[in-house]
């Protein structure tokens, strides 16, 4: 019986796959796009289950327009103030591509990858680069290319990385500053004695300013929280962190409750982590305890972040996006327009397919995570 069910199980995965590519193409072509069920799809379990939907989704979920995104270069990138330490840190990084890759190939991706960054600091003065910032895009160059991963490092770093990205660490310390209260919420035992041991939250730290990238050596299990950070609010990367703090628990209290022992524990982050466990409990968690609360608890000022005080309008902005072929469309008649002289007289009419909207678009994240578990089956 066993053997008989360990045949069924994968033609039932696929079945499912399937059933969850036809739901992702459906909200892609409903007009206005259904931002809310790509984000429950982002969310759950498989997240959108490769590379080609991610090129898809993911610039829907930041309100990037792909006939439309900018190609224009910002001049020469090697006399940004920063372009010594980008390209020291991107020749380090040859870990974080694909193994087996040929050196060639790697050091035109390197250079791609140094491009990307130093164009996103020339388009905007007032962010400064930080280490770690090339763990966040090398991900975004391999999952979609380097002209869509500018476009989408374009909008990320004056959105949900902004705070990193101030020339002091005042804005990041802030974030950090929520993890301590979720806890202390979640599980008061665990609270009190990393509280004792004095650990603080700099464990963390290069968990939530590379979104994991620089931790975790799996591109599956990184590009699968990617799916579900793009989906949810900037905080989500500190409840995913509480979440992995609370599943440690038992390892966490047989440490000597002393900061060096507790600290080396909770940095070193297991390889082999539930994920899709650990994405529902930070839902659960930020429905619980919603950024709003954890503020008050810890004495924080909600608007403090950039990144939380301006995640309002950057949800609303999001909502009204027009599928990608109606798109398409669009600017091939913008062109004909531009150029009367191209026009042909015996054009045939486009047809473009466009679903009902099946859902309401414009829930708030919160909503989202509220109603994502009836994915997780």
């Amino acid at each position: 019986m066993k053997a008989a069910s360990k045949q069924h199980s994968t033609p039932q995965k696929e079945s499912e796959k399937k059933i969850k590519l036809s739901a992702i193409h459906h909200a892609l072509n409903s007009d206005p796009v259904n931002i809310a069920a790509l984000r429950k799809h982002a969310i759950s379990k498989g997240g959108l289950l490769n590379d080609e939907v991610r090129r898809k989704v993911w610039p829907k979920l930041l309100n990037i327009n792909v006939h439309d995104h900018q190609k224009k270069s910002a001049g020469d990138i090697t006399k940004h103030r920063d372009y010594s330490q980008v390209v020291l840190d991107v020749n380090r990084s040859f870990k974080r591509f694909p193994k087996g890759m040929k050196d060639d190939q790697r050091e035109v991706l390197q250079e791609q990858l140094t491009n990307i960054i130093v164009q996103v600091l020339i388009r905007h003065k007032q962010l400064h680069y930080y280490q770690g910032y090339h763990d966040i895009c090398v991900t975004f160059l391999l999952a979609v290319g380097k002209d869509m991963a500018l476009s989408i490092m374009d909008v990320l770093s004056i959105h949900h990385f902004r705070d990193f990205m101030d020339s002091t660490m005042d804005r990041t310390k802030h974030m950090l500053n929520y993890l301590f209260p979720i806890i202390r919420k979640a599980n008061p035992v665990l609270h009190d004695f990393m509280q004792k041991s004095e650990v603080g939250t700099v464990f963390a730290l290069a968990w939530l300013i590379t979104w994991y990238g620089h931790v975790l050596n799996d591109y599956k299990s990184i590009v699968r929280l990617y799916d579900f950070f793009l989906a949810c609010h900037p905080l989500m990367p500190v409840y995913l962190a509480a979440a992995i703090v609370l599943y440690r628990e038992k390892g966490v209290l047989q440490q000597d409750c002393e900061m060096v022992y507790v600290h080396s524990y909770l940095s070193k982050i297991p390889q082999d982590l539930p994920f899709e466990h650990l994405i529902i409990k930070a839902g659960d968690l930020f429905v619980q305890y919603p950024p709003s609360a954890m503020a008050k608890e810890a004495k924080l000022h909600y608007k403090q972040s950039t990144a939380i005080s301006k995640h309002g309008d950057f949800e609303s902005a999001v909502q009204h996006q027009r599928p990608d072929a109606i798109l398409q469309l669009m600017r091939e008649r913008s062109r004909r327009n531009s150029y009367p002289s191209l026009r042909s007289q015996s054009s045939q009419v486009v047809k473009v397919a466009v679903w009902a909207l099946s859902t309401a678009v414009g829930v708030a994240a919160l909503a989202v995570l509220n109603t994502a578990a009836e994915f997780w089956v």
